[in-house]
């Protein structure tokens, strides 16, 4: 069945050192699906990919984060990596940009390391997620109830583990951000 994100906007959050290939691969199937994409970073020009072992490529900010507003987009996107990670939890604005989709009742996928910055922006509390198994604990500490599946969707969170799962999380992530745009 093909399924059409026209109209549907996606702010996906990244910092120098997020896993490149866990915003590349949805970011093209989101804009294969018909949706738009917008690279959103505290990072003005470009930002670098981190690609397993080493730096990735640079791509390009499609908006500051300065200037973002989660009132502009449908959904957002949080791909994972420790260094970009650990950059954004450190951000203030990062932090309540995430936190003000959560406001707005609009959904989040989150992959990997992702979901860390969604103990800052302090909406786990009570919510099934899964993650990285390296972050379980942080989640679980933060009122999570983790398990280990390959993505798990809850009220509008969807997670994911690793780039094994990318996949399960990309075809998942278009469902329900489908029926988030046809409610």
């Amino acid at each position: 069945m093909e399924q059409s994100l026209n109209s549907f906007k996606v702010a996906i959050l990244v910092a120098d050192g997020f896993e490149q290939v866990e915003m590349t691969c949805p970011r093209k199937v989101l804009n294969q699906n018909g949706a738009t994409t917008h690279l959103i970073s505290p990072n003005k020009g470009a930002v670098r990919g981190w690609s397993h072992l080493d730096w990735g490529e640079r791509h390009n900010v499609d908006v500051p984060l300065a200037l973002a507003r989660a009132d502009y987009y449908d959904a957002l996107l949080l791909p994972g990596g420790v260094l970009g990670q650990n950059l954004l939890r450190m951000n203030r604005r990062a932090v309540e940009f995430v936190k003000s989709f959560f406001s707005l009742g609009k959904p989040v996928a989150a992959m990997c390391h992702g979901p860390q910055i969604l103990i800052d922006a302090d909406v786990v509390l009570g919510r099934v997620l899964t993650s990285y198994a390296a972050i379980r604990h942080d989640l679980q500490n933060a009122g999570a109830r983790w398990v280990d599946q390959e993505v798990v969707t809850d009220n509008g969170l969807i997670t994911s583990r690793t780039t094994d799962d990318l996949s399960a999380f990309t075809s998942t992530m278009i469902k329900e951000f489908n029926m988030e745009l046809h409610q």
